[in-house]
């Protein structure tokens, strides 16, 4: 596991444990009348951090969801075929959730969106995503041209 691979592992699994303790804090208070204001929206934040760099994880690791029971019986040339129709199907999809998220982002970065009650800037958050599903479709891109079977 190279580093940059184990600091997205930590940087998404420390997201996801203050996550955890921002909802067991929201909980507790809501129990005892002291409510954490703006928790969904940490939340929120941290889960969007921990899964996009999952989804990098995951690209890197060639660990994306696959059928298997169909590409596992295959083999040689017509395994080879299947993987690249699979990982240009990923690459369509990954490229259709960028180009949504994009059309928002620009739609909406001159304007003030910022969450209800902490004023989390948004657009950050989506550059953040976008930046994300970039590298995963360059990823995805690099792995189809490759000569070597994943």
């Amino acid at each position: 596991m190279n580093a940059a691979r184990i600091v997205m592992v930590w940087v998404g699994g420390i997201a996801l444990i203050i996550v955890a303790l921002l909802n067991v804090l929201a909980v507790i208070g809501r129990h005892t009348g002291l409510p954490l204001k703006g928790a969904i929206e940490l939340v929120q934040v941290g889960v969007l951090i921990a899964g996009s760099l999952a989804l990098i994880a995951a690209t890197l690791a060639r660990n994306h969801a696959r059928v298997h029971m169909i590409l596992d019986r295959l083999t040689g040339s017509a395994r080879s075929f299947a993987e690249r129709i699979c990982t240009a199907l990923s690459i369509l999809f990954y490229a259709m959730l960028l180009s949504g998220s994009l059309w928002l982002a620009m739609d909406l970065w001159g304007e003030q969106e910022v969450s209800e009650l902490l004023d989390v800037p948004w657009r950050w958050m989506r550059l953040f995503l976008n930046a994300a599903l970039i590298v995963v479709i360059a990823l995805l891109a690099r792995q189809m041209v490759e000569r070597r079977n994943p």
